[in-house]
């Protein structure tokens, strides 16, 4: 897998699905759910950072992606149904159909299903792909769950004094895969907020942030040079100010696109006013550098 949740790096933290069973079949009974965790809930794009990343600081959550053309899906989701249901709310099985929720199949990097996700608090502990043999899953699950034991929040009891509020996991997702250089999963990560929160503007900004930087990681050396050769080149000058902007030249790149304002006309005056725009969003709207580039902009349109 990889994406805004690698697992990749991950795995060694908890035990993967062993090779053979070790452990007897459930006798198949029906425990009374004494958590107020309901042990089985369908999750969308919408409600994943409640259902999913939220509740792993309180119980481990087991995300199940499938899709409903998936063969070896009808094996294991039932099997995984059966056994969040015994274990009465201890832990979650989240269940995620990644065709009704492509956003969230692609933050996981999700290349084939099915595919079962641990997470603990917000963030990914172990996974694996394909159906698995009750046995083993049973094995896989205890372990993790002595894995985590101790280290999360636990069901809520509705007493004793709140906890306090933990780092956002959403956005600890998105910064590891921005970290490991998944700009494509760190992009992934913050839509997947602002499909629930359209109006976060932390997401929002943290969004402008890896698009420019998913955006420089190609520029070639000589990309200044190109576009001083090529001064009515709309493209040259974009990858140029580009370049400035990511080297620590924010007024060399306003003032080169700010220049090419001045020489376009019509469309291609839009597109560069809508570019220097961009980049302007990048920075705090009060720092004077801006301030003063926005100035120099309206002097070049009026």
């Amino acid at each position: 897998m990889s994406g805004a949740v690698d697992l990749s790096g991950l795995k060694d933290r908890a035990p993967a699905p062993p090779s053979a069973p070790t452990g007897p079949p459930s006798d198949g009974g029906a425990p009374v759910n004494t958590t107020g965790l309901p042990p089985v809930i369908d999750v969308t794009e919408a409600t994943f950072q409640t259902e999913v990343l939220d509740r792993s600081n309180q119980v481990l959550v087991i995300v199940d992606l499938w899709a409903t053309w998936c063969g070896p899906c009808k094996q294991l989701s039932p099997v995984l149904e059966k056994l969040a249901h015994e274990g009465g709310g201890s832990w979650v099985l989240a269940k995620i159909d990644v065709d009704a929720n492509p956003g969230i199949a692609q933050a996981f990097g999700v290349q084939s299903v099915p595919t079962v996700v641990a997470i603990a608090a917000g963030r990914p502990l172990a996974d694996f792909a394909g159906a698995q043999p009750e046995p083993q899953l049973r094995q896989w699950i205890a372990a993790l769950q002595e894995a985590v034991a101790g280290k999360l929040a636990g069901p809520p009891s509705g007493d004793g004094e709140p906890e306090p509020e933990p780092e956002d996991p959403r956005f600890v997702a998105a910064e590891t895969a921005l970290d490991e250089g998944d700009f494509a999963g760190a992009e992934a990560a913050y839509n997947l907020i602002l499909n629930s929160e359209p109006g976060n503007q932390q997401a929002q900004a943290a969004l402008r942030q890896v698009r420019f930087l998913a955006r420089v990681q190609d520029l070639p050396d000589d990309v200044i040079a190109v576009a001083d050769a090529q001064p009515d080149s709309i493209d040259a000058q974009f990858a140029a100010a580009d370049a400035e902007l990511y080297s620590q030249q924010p007024e060399a790149a306003f003032d080169r696109l700010v220049a090419l304002v001045k020489r376009t006309f019509g469309d291609d005056r839009t597109t560069v006013r809508t570019r220097l725009l961009e980049l302007f969003e990048l920075f705090d709207p009060a720092e004077p550098i801006v301030v003063a580039a926005r100035r120099k902009l309206a002097s070049a349109l009026y």
